[in-house]
């Protein structure tokens, strides 16, 4: 019975408006939440995971990540959780080691507010430069990131699984942090 008034609560909180413009006008977004990740949200940070990559990681990756005390964020938009990112920060340097936006949630403009939310923190903790890799074949990720003012420095081969028992090569980008 609990289980029903959700949904009809869900349904009657509903804002049609809303959904159109954040489907079609990404640039509406003012609804857009990046908070800490919190260990409750691991279960849908996960999901959206498992979503999105066909070699994801596991929910206790990020547990660990959590633990460990990694940079960990959420997008939440109108109440449910968007996308994610992790970003580790060492002596001068952030590494961007997950980035993730639902697949029915991109190209709204989820995963720039959650890139431009790592690189605030990371600047925030002085590091000089930042770092990420990405499958080569990740174009939509890769227009983002060249946007954001990220190149390519390098190439690490066979880096990612990839189908039939095949690997796939990360590029690796760079970028500077603390200049306009």
């Amino acid at each position: 019975m609990v289980g029903l008034f959700q949904v009809i609560r869900q349904w009657w909180e509903r804002d049609p408006q809303k959904d159109f413009y954040a489907r079609f006008c990404p640039d509406t977004l003012a609804e857009v939440e990046i908070r800490p990740m919190k260990k409750r949200d691991l279960k849908a940070v996960a999901a959206i995971e498992a979503s999105a990559y066909q070699f994801p990681w596991s929910l206790n990756i990020f547990k660990n990540c959590l633990k460990t005390g990694y940079s960990c964020w959420v997008a939440e938009a109108y109440g449910e959780i968007v996308g994610y990112g992790i970003l580790s920060l060492g002596v001068g340097e952030a590494h961007v080691m997950n980035l993730c936006v639902a697949p029915d949630k991109q190209g709204q403009g989820y995963g720039r507010k959650l890139l431009e939310h790592l690189i605030g923190v990371a600047e925030k903790e002085a590091a000089e430069m930042m770092f990420l890799e990405v499958r080569p074949s990740n174009e939509p990720a890769i227009r983002l990131y060249h946007r954001l003012g990220f190149n390519e420095v390098g190439r690490r081969k066979d880096y990612y699984p990839a189908a039939d028992g095949k690997r796939e090569d990360a590029l690796i980008l760079a970028r500077s942090l603390g200049t306009p």
